[in-house]
């Protein structure tokens, strides 16, 4: 059996295939736009990759949320727009003749660092995607945890502040303050109230990204800095809401924490010593992605790979 994996972003999509193992075997990624454009190269991606393929085959669809899970259907992500009702099961399972499965990014990206990743070997673990949104997915007591909609661990709507920048269609809102949109809409007010003079601007205000933050910020600039630590403040705060009420044993952080660690760590550990439980926080480490920028490829495999599963407590 062989796996095809997609992982559809915010910024980017990508198609991998792997053995049923989890052993890439192919990998390829191209810019996120519209539905038809990237849903196109999708399926062209997939057709070049069976045309030689006589083993079973099992898709497998990371995507942010809210998504209809158990129907297949992309809802309207907030950082898709024009991704709304989108029946992707279905248009793979018509085209291709095989079973596919679709999940939230973040469900997908627990289970890849729980199969392959630094979570591995755990039993109560929080991945949070902390790329171009920030949602969590949750494995408690060796289960994927999924709620009655398939929705838990939507951290990225909860409000950390009554004003603040948006995320989630909601201002102040975690991903608001923490993930890579929201820390470009943070930079991008204060290059305005600036007249543009930052160093992070690359020409145009509503250009700047939060990679641009982040290079500013490593090669000393200030403001960038001071940017990096707001964020890291309430991404500390998000973090001792989850060591107090989910007292897990591991929290794995992706994308942004993985290349800015040593921007985010001192604050995010300062905030949870102060905010979190001592005796829970004692017992949770918090550590970047170990399958780092292969996280989402993963993710959309490891989708797959647990629909895949008869026995779905991996430690059993």
């Amino acid at each position: 059996m062989s796996i095809i994996g997609i992982d559809i972003g915010g910024t980017k999509t990508a198609v991998v295939k792997s053995d049923k193992s989890g052993k890439i075997l192919f990998k390829d990624k191209f810019s996120t736009t519209t539905v038809n454009d990237t849903l196109n190269r999708v399926f062209s991606r997939i057709t070049n990759l069976l045309k030689s393929e006589n083993k079973q085959t099992l898709f497998g669809i990371s995507c942010g949320g809210p998504l209809d899970s158990e129907k297949g259907i992309i809802l309207s992500p907030p950082n898709l727009p024009g991704w709304d009702d989108i029946h992707i099961v279905k248009m793979l399972e018509t085209k291709f003749n095989s079973k596919a499965y679709l999940m939230n990014d973040a469900n997908a990206c627990v289970l890849a660092e729980w199969y392959f990743g630094s979570a591995k070997g755990y039993n109560n673990v929080v991945f949070l995607t902390h790329g171009t949104g920030n949602g969590a997915g949750l494995i408690l007591n060796g289960q994927l945890y999924e709620g009655s909609s398939g929705d838990a661990g939507e951290i990225g709507h909860i409000r950390m502040s009554l004003d603040g920048p948006e995320g989630y269609h909601k201002a102040g809102s975690f991903e608001g303050w923490t993930s890579g949109g929201g820390i470009a809409k943070i930079a991008q007010k204060y290059a305005k109230d600036r007249n543009g003079n930052v160093s992070f601007n690359p020409g145009q205000i509503e250009q700047i990204t939060a990679k641009d933050v982040a290079c500013a910020a490593e090669a000393g600039d200030a403001l960038a800095i001071k940017i990096f630590q707001e964020s890291s403040y309430y991404l500390g705060m998000g973090l001792a809401f989850l060591v107090d009420i989910l007292n897990p044993e591991i929290i794995v952080l992706g994308s942004i924490y993985t290349r800015c660690k040593d921007l985010m760590e001192p604050i995010i550990m300062d905030v949870l010593k102060s905010e979190a439980l001592p005796h829970s926080l004692g017992k949770c480490k918090i550590v970047p992605s170990k399958l780092g920028e292969d996280i989402g490829n993963y993710g959309a495999i490891s989708v797959a790979k647990y629909h895949g599963t008869i026995n779905k407590k991996i430690n059993s």
